[in-house]
């Protein structure tokens, strides 16, 4: 089980350590052992699957890792149905992006550095997976936190990137606080941080402890997963070489808060206000994520916001308990092979475009370039859940399952995704429309042309399980039935609309954001500069609906406001009471010094001072 982990952080630390004597073949070595990472997951799963049901959890104990006071926790690995699910997506989708990085990077005289940095991350990724504690998870949780700022900043000459990678780790720490003290009232109420004893002392917890933690694991998951109040990173991020958005931002760390959700999914059954926490969060975000999408010329961050909202739905799925569990999993995995096509696909069209990420500055460049506009052009129909692409197994059933909630609850929670649904696919559509189809809108001095075959594989590969993913996780509820033994046995939602008629609403609202999609790009000239004269909506969609400008009003400016205050009261409060003691004490020693004045005589005097008071006060006390 370390073996995956081990592999790309060995290669890693010889790229690091290795300097500019590995420039040769570095790229080769960070290939290399994450196709070797990958193919140690594979023969794992191939042996999962050959043994019972209740066998295939494996735990291993490498070594003693705290050992102080209470605290004792192990360094242990847990590889079960659901991390072997993740660990199968970060290696294998992992192993893509390398292969599509060699070519992407070639020209970088910093591509050693970059291997590096995408071999870090896997392995922090595979870390935070596969820990079988609380404790293990943060390490990879930060791990991943470090590499993402380092591949988001890998340009770092650029202002934008540097500016980008600090905002991203900032953001991030707000998150990792949540974690931090999840852990710390974890230990507090049960004494470990390991899944089994947390998990077994849950029901001991008063609700109240249950809900903190809970909550306090949402603010972490808001935080990696890009998801509402924590979400303005994910947009500038796209500043990192295109590789990064793909493996960052599409299939693995954006997904470690969807992961934690459903790995704690023991504490949230016992805790429904904060389960709740978990379903605002979602069916806000994707309709948050989805409207901004609708307004970004820019090529990267368009998919960026779509990463937001698919997110999003994954998050609602997550927080409906046993109903949904296994189909945020299942959303998480296909939408691994779909967004990761995407960004791979916008990266293509970048590299024959000069670099260029403004859609304005396309068009027509489906003969150009048409291996990347069928692979395109596949992971287009998956995302907006067209069938029997993979997209439409996933989110349709997060739909359904959302409006199966009932009541009130279900109507919001359903009608959200929906919505999301419609947008998804006219934003969606917007893009290719923009990119591959209409008049040509390119600078005099560019000349498309499709990427080398280092590139295109990996697309092709990615669009095939954009296809077929869907279908053969879905299939007699084959990822149910594998995931049951670590989420509990999959609840079927009371569906109060018929699952046909359900399914025949959701393609009628994705064909109307086609429609709508179509008439507003397909048959109108699209300006090379975006329209100044536009709804108040498209301006809010343009600025990300005003996330950086909360951000900057209610915690920047109200955390100085804070500290002013706290600086004030230190100042003026703690300083002046310890100036004014030291004052006093000064003062009383100044005054006590002048009675010592060294002659014989005046201490004589002093005493018969002292006998004369306490006779006189022996005397008083008889008379009276």
């Amino acid at each position: 089980m370390w073996l995956p982990i081990v592999l790309p952080l060995l290669g890693a630390v010889v790229l690091l350590l290795g300097g500019k004597a590995t420039n040769a073949w570095g790229h080769l070595l960070g290939c290399a052992t994450v196709l070797a990472s990958f193919v140690v997951a594979a023969v794992l799963f191939v042996g999962m699957v050959g043994s019972p049901a209740e066998d295939r959890g494996v735990h291993e104990h490498l070594f003693t890792w705290v050992p102080v006071g209470q605290l004792q926790v192990d360094f242990g690995l847990q590889l079960d149905q659901l991390s072997v699910c993740f660990v199968l997506l970060i290696t294998g989708v992992g192993s893509l992006i390398h292969v599509y990085s060699v070519g992407y990077m070639a020209h970088d005289p910093e591509r050693r550095r970059f291997f590096a940095y995408l071999n870090l991350f896997v392995a922090a990724m595979l870390l935070l997976v596969l820990a079988d504690n609380y404790l293990g998870l943060y390490m990879g949780w930060e791990g991943v936190g470090l590499a993402s700022y380092l591949l988001i900043g890998f340009w770092q000459h650029k202002p934008s990137a540097a500016t980008a990678a600090k905002k991203a780790f900032v953001v991030n720490r707000v998150g990792d606080i949540g974690l931090a003290l999840a852990l710390m009232v974890m230990f507090a109420n049960v004494g470990t941080v390991s899944y089994e004893g947390v998990f077994g002392a849950a029901g001991q917890m008063s609700n109240g402890t249950m809900t903190a933690i809970g909550l306090l694991l949402l603010l972490a998951a808001c935080g990696k997963s890009a998801q509402v109040p924590l979400q303005s990173w994910l947009g500038d991020a796209m500043e990192g070489p295109t590789p990064v958005s793909a493996l960052i931002h599409a299939a693995t760390m954006v997904t470690a808060g969807v992961y934690l959700i459903v790995r704690s999914g023991p504490i949230y059954d016992l805790a429904p206000d904060a389960r709740l926490g978990v379903v605002i969060v979602g069916a806000v975000t994707l309709l948050f994520g989805a409207v901004i999408g609708c307004a970004k010329d820019d090529i990267k961050k368009a998919l960026a916001a779509s990463t937001m909202s698919q997110i999003g739905y994954m998050v609602l799925a997550a927080g409906l308990g046993p109903a949904g569990y296994a189909i945020a999993i299942m959303h998480l995995l296909t939408h691994g092979f779909f967004k990761a096509g995407l960004f791979l696909g916008a990266g293509s069209v970048m590299h024959g475009m000069d670099d260029e990420t403004d859609m304005r500055r396309y068009g027509g460049l489906r003969t150009f370039m048409p291996i990347t506009f069928v692979t395109f052009g596949l992971g287009y129909l998956a995302i907006i859940g067209v069938p029997p692409f993979a997209g439409f197994f996933s989110k349709d059933a997060i739909i359904e399952t959302a409006f199966a909630a009932g009541g009130v609850k279900g109507i919001l929670l359903g009608g959200a995704a929906l919505l999301g649904a419609g947008i998804t696919a006219f934003y969606m559509t917007r893009v290719m429309l923009m990119t591959f189809f209409g008049e040509r809108r390119w600078k005099p001095d560019s000349h498309p042309h499709e990427s080398p075959i280092s590139m295109t594989l990996p697309m092709v590969v990615l669009a095939i399980g954009s296809v077929g993913a869907g279908g053969l996780l879905a299939i007699g509820g084959t990822l149910e039935h594998w995931l049951e033994p670590v989420v509990g046995a999959h609840e079927e939602a009371a569906h109060a609309i018929p699952v046909w008629l359900m399914t025949t609403i959701t393609l009628a609202v994705v064909a109307v954001g086609v429609a709508i999609a179509y008439r507003n790009y397909a048959t109108r000239a699209i300006p090379e500069v975006a329209p100044e004269n536009v709804s108040a909506l498209t301006v809010a969609a343009r600025r990300d609906l005003y996330g950086d400008a909360f951000n900057e009003d209610v915690l920047m400016r109200g955390g100085r406001v804070v500290t002013r205050g706290l600086v004030e009261i230190d100042d003026e409060g703690i300083d002046d009471v310890s100036r004014g003691l030291g004052a006093l004490v000064g003062g009383a020693s100044e005054r006590l010094r002048q009675v010592q004045t060294g002659f014989a005589r005046s201490y004589a005097l002093s005493m018969f001072g002292g006998t004369v008071l306490v006779i006189a006060a022996i005397l008083a006390v008889k008379v009276w």
